[in-house]
């Protein structure tokens, strides 16, 4: 029998091989089932929704305009209408675009000619023709950009589209450099990239048919962070087995029982990490916006595929390659442990020394940082602002803004009692709209496009489109509705600000729960939460310093601030777990100051490794031209760092010593 051990490994891993060739191709088809558009994320119950749903009756074919804008300056030429008008005929005939299109209308100044030309389904391929054929004999001199929600949907697709293979790749390659400096072999690398690699696969399989069933909702932003997820939660699992790994490889001469005793004793912590991630990150099922319930089971999809790779192919591929696997410097049995005698044994002797002076001064170093949170502006910005670099719907914009009313081609529409029309068309003369005009009456109902003075995604405009909701909603009797393209972005802002209300203290909830459950404890988790809270507070502290000063950011979305709590409390009480759960292990022999020395000092590396991973993985995300993953990525990997290098080194294990076996509180380990 002893010579058969190697058959289950082996059968296991063929299995994952036969996963991941199966699952891997579907990683880069999931944007043909994902979605970018603002308005289908919005809650049925929205106001912009229910307009959008009325609007239907007006017309069989939601249409989505592309705003195509011409700019000479000193003026445009008869001939530069005579090239626009021209490629009006030629564009009626791209799939896709609606007819009829607008007539050409030139600016007051002189100097701008405007085409809107609807576009109905997904505008991408309609845009992207559009745009070829106005780089056709363009006159010399003359600017051209197509713009509008179109274009943007266009651009956004476009900034989306090479997600996959260049994630992977930014991703692949600093895990794989900070696994060889760590481990300094250069098999054992690849075999935890392969683990994260599989796990992928199988997450990237399962998303796919969800989403293309339309059981869930996948837009870019969720794919990126489904990518990231994967790639650091598997590498940090990873870390953690490995290491255990490599001690009982120096105490047991037996390879496979070293790796039975491995699992034994990661297992605990790494389920347990697994399940607050997946249960944090599932509280966004309570989310308004679909575009963040679809997240949760994402994200929650890759942690599951990651700690079923790493409890599984994992101690596999390892217990067949053996002490092979960290080549060439094999851990040897009866080798003499060196972690005692390292860094992290000097940090562990000083926070045991002075435990009170080391947690009092990292406690007010975090409290100074989050004295800079009021500096965050996470209000909302326009939709121009999401990109980092140069597209065509935002020149396009700045073409408009200058010679056109900002909202032209995307104007705010209210459906109201058609008996109450003029009432209503008197009641849209608020501060901001440029003109208001009946476009139809249907089923009793009259529809009325407001054009504002404001470019439609501006912040300004989300600010008029509120004045006219408030006006118009004041008319008895109208039940007079405000939609449109700015309402979307209203609505969407104002949403995310309430999830941000409801969902911060129920991931707060759940998170202690399950410290209080792994711990056997009340005492510890709700110094544990505590301590995340704090270092989240000074991540966003710091973070609004960078956003405003540094980087010259305009804003951030509501969201940006969830999405950086979910996910930093979440990840960041991993590395709590890691050290706690080790620290329980050695005080029930060495008692409570003791184990937290040692369990400081020999877990110390391998948690720091596992930050770092995790905290370059989430920094990936910057590769990406979009704002709000830009803020995502710093947020994440400044607060990963924070909590992995002052909260856990020091702060956690500082408390634990002062206060001393009553952080078990109330477990029998307490007396």
């Amino acid at each position: 029998m002893r010579r058969l051990r190697w058959l289950v490994p082996a059968l296991i891993m063929i299995g994952w091989l036969a996963i991941g060739g199966f699952g891997g191709p579907f990683a880069g088809k999931l944007s043909d089932v994902s979605e970018n558009d603002n308005s289908a994320f919005l809650p049925a119950s929205a106001e912009a929704t229910e307009v959008q749903r009325l609007q239907e009756r007006f017309t069989q074919n939601e249409a989505v305009p592309a705003i195509v804008v011409a700019e000479r300056e000193g003026g445009v030429t008869p001939a530069d209408r005579a090239y626009l008008e021209e490629r009006a005929g030629e564009a009626a005939s791209i799939e896709g675009v609606q007819q009829p299109l607008s007539p050409v209308i030139p600016s007051r100044d002189g100097q701008a000619l405007q085409l809107v030309v609807p576009m109905t389904g997904e505008p991408n391929e309609a845009v992207e023709q559009l745009r070829g054929l106005l780089d056709r004999d363009r006159p010399e001199g003359l600017d051209v950009y197509a713009a509008g929600p179109a274009g943007q949907i266009a651009d956004l697709s476009e900034a989306f589209g090479g997600i996959d293979g260049m994630l992977l790749l930014v991703a692949g390659s600093v895990v794989a450099l900070i696994l060889i400096i760590v481990y300094r072999s250069p098999l054992l690398p690849f075999l935890v990239l392969l683990s994260g690699i599989f796990a992928l696969g199988l997450a990237s399989l399962t998303v796919y048919l969800l989403a293309d069933s339309g059981a869930l909702a996948l837009n870019g932003q969720s794919q990126g962070i489904l990518f990231i997820l994967v790639f650091g939660a598997a590498t940090d699992y990873a870390l953690l087995l490995v290491s255990r790994f490599r001690e009982e490889l120096r105490d047991t001469e037996d390879r496979y029982a070293a790796i039975r005793k491995a699992l034994r004793g990661t297992i605990e912590p790494i389920a347990a990490s697994a399940g607050t991630v997946i249960l944090g990150v599932l509280c966004l099922l309570f989310s308004d916006l679909n575009s963040n319930r679809g997240l949760g089971p994402v994200a929650a999809i890759g942690i599951g595929a990651s700690l079923l790779a790493s409890v599984t192919f994992l101690p596999a591929v390892l217990a067949i390659f053996g002490r092979a696997a960290f080549w060439p410097f094999r851990p040897m049995h009866g080798s003499p442990h060196p972690e005692a005698k390292g860094v992290w044994g000097r940090i562990a002797g000083f926070v045991d020394r002075r435990p009170r002076a080391v947690w009092v001064v990292t406690a007010l170093v975090l409290l100074a940082g989050a004295a800079f949170v009021p500096q965050l502006k996470a209000d909302g910005t326009s939709q121009t602002d999401v990109f980092l670099t140069d597209v065509d719907s935002v020149a396009g914009q700045e073409v408009l803004s200058r010679h056109f009313p900002g909202g032209v081609g995307s104007p705010a529409i209210v459906i109201a009692d058609a008996q109450r029309t003029d009432a209503v068309l008197e009641a849209t003369r608020v501060d901001g709209v440029s003109s208001a005009e009946a476009a139809g009456t249907r089923d009793g109902l009259v529809l009325i496009e407001a054009v504002l003075d404001a470019p439609a995604d501006s912040e300004r405009a989300v600010g008029i489109v509120q004045d006219l909701r408030d006006s118009v909603h004041a008319l008895e009797g109208a039940d007079a509705k405000v939609g449109g393209r700015t309402a979307v972005q209203l609505d969407t802002q104002e949403t995310s600000k309430r999830d941000r209300m409801v969902i911060i203290p129920i991931v707060l909830v759940v998170v202690f729960a399950v410290l209080a459950l792994l711990l056997r404890s009340l005492l510890a988790p709700l110094l544990l939460v505590a301590t995340v809270v704090l270092s989240f507070a000074a991540t966003m502290g710091v973070s609004a310093l960078v956003f405003n000063h540094v980087l010259g950011f305009p804003g951030a979305d509501p969201a940006v601030p969830l999405f950086g709590f979910v996910f930093l409390v979440a990840l960041g009480i991993d590395y709590n777990i890691f050290l706690m759960t080790r620290v329980r292990e050695e005080a029930r022999t060495r008692g409570t100051r003791e184990g937290t020395r040692h369990g400081l000092t020999v877990t110390g590396g391998v948690i720091t490794s596992a930050g770092v991973v995790l905290a370059a993985t989430f920094a990936a995300l910057a590769v990406l031209p979009i704002l709000f993953l830009a803020q995502i990525a710093f947020i994440v990997a400044f607060g990963v760092l924070l909590d992995t290098l002052i909260v856990r080194s020091l702060l956690v294990p500082a408390l634990t010593v002062d206060i001393g076996r009553k952080v078990w509180w109330p477990s029998a380990l307490s007396r």
